[in-house]
């Protein structure tokens, strides 16, 4: 099948040449493609000598998403963002919960293709005020990214990133450029598990998270807990005592119930929801390694899914699933009772979508 001229098919941004091969520098697998082949996330194809994306406004999903699913607790909360996903992962997690978008590879007979201004052009009409790229791993849709986020900032709209944090720093530089302003990084465990479950090294996931608080953009970090994974204590005390060390105490710490999904039966891992009991002694080792928010996800009508003051625990944010049933800070997001400063980017939205 002839390919070029596809308007999901555009040269890519990051890659060297090679003699014929090249090396993409997308993301940290850093892979070297033949020419014909695809590389690990088969998003990116070799023609002739030059590397070429698949995924170009190939859009698999969209949905007009409360900021809150992401999560991102504390950046214009209440309000909505038009949310898209693509193809395929740089990542093997044999629980994931996309697997029916994130573990296929693009499919040019069947692609989706929406221009980076038609995107934009939906996120007014459907009641948002931000883009978000999301649903499967948006580092492999780079250079789509790059282009909406530009032409969002032209419209006065937020930018936001829902990811595994594995691009290289050019790719993340060229995001932070083109207008990112806040992100959710999954820290999915320890060095052991992710590699051993992802394939991945850690360390370059942390070393992101760095990057983009130092470039500015909202960092907020989610751990989906997974018994027998990552539920130990040395290694929820060595992610809560890092995102303190390396990204502030007031960075949210998001520890999410695990359901199984796609292969993890398989691969032996805990056949059911992760206990709440697990959550709560993760929100509690996070509280006393000293982070001010730390979240339960995933477990509607529990109370530490609300923000409270650090200082004097009042409730201040109450939250049911994705909605916020009661908003009790000050204008300039002050505790109304003892008036310490808490860190949320953005005015409150009360105004639901128009879908």
């Amino acid at each position: 099948m002839k390919i070029l001229g596809n308007p999901c098919v555009r040269e890519a941004l990051l890659y060297d040449k090679l003699d014929g091969d090249v090396r993409c520098r997308n993301c940290e697998r850093l892979c070297v493609i033949k020419p014909g082949d695809t590389g690990f996330c088969r998003t990116r194809v070799n023609i002739n000598g030059k590397l070429y994306t698949l995924v170009y406004g190939n859009i698999s999903s969209i949905s007009a998403n409360p900021i809150e699913k992401k999560p991102l607790f504390h950046f214009y909360p209440g309000s909505y963002a038009l949310t898209i996903g693509s193809w395929s992962c740089n990542f093997t997690c044999p629980w994931c919960q996309n697997y029916m978008i994130s573990k296929y590879p693009p499919d040019l007979r069947w692609s989706n293709y929406m221009s980076p201004k038609e995107f934009v052009s939906m996120v007014g009409e459907y009641g948002c005020i931000g883009t978000s790229m999301s649903f499967n791993e948006p580092t492999l849709f780079l250079e789509y990214s790059v282009d909406v986020f530009k032409l969002a900032k032209q419209h006065g709209y937020y930018n936001t990133f829902v990811t595994n944090g594995y691009m290289t720093i050019e790719a993340l530089q060229m995001l932070c450029d083109a207008g990112l302003d806040a992100t959710n990084v999954d820290i999915k465990g320890d060095a052991e598990a992710v590699w051993k479950y992802c394939g991945a090294d850690v360390e370059k996931v942390w070393r992101n998270c760095v990057e983009f608080k130092k470039r500015g953009v909202h960092v907020e970090i989610t751990t989906l807990v997974i018994p027998g994974v990552n539920d130990d204590e040395d290694c929820l005390r060595g992610i809560a005592s890092r995102i303190k060390r390396d990204l502030g105490e007031n960075t949210p710490w998001h520890v999410t119930q695990y359901y199984p999904a796609y292969k993890a039966l398989e691969h032996k891992l805990y056949p059911k929801r992760t206990p709440v009991e697990i959550l709560e002694k993760a929100w509690k080792i996070g509280h006393d390694e000293g982070l001010n928010y730390v979240y339960i996800g995933n477990v509607p009508g529990h109370d530490k899914e609300n923000t409270y003051c650090p200082k004097c625990s009042k409730l201040l944010i109450k939250r049911y699933i994705f909605s916020i049933i009661e908003y009790n800070l000050n204008p300039d997001n002050t505790c109304p009772r003892c008036g310490e400063k808490i860190p949320i980017v953005g005015r409150y939205y009360r105004s639901p979508p128009i879908f």
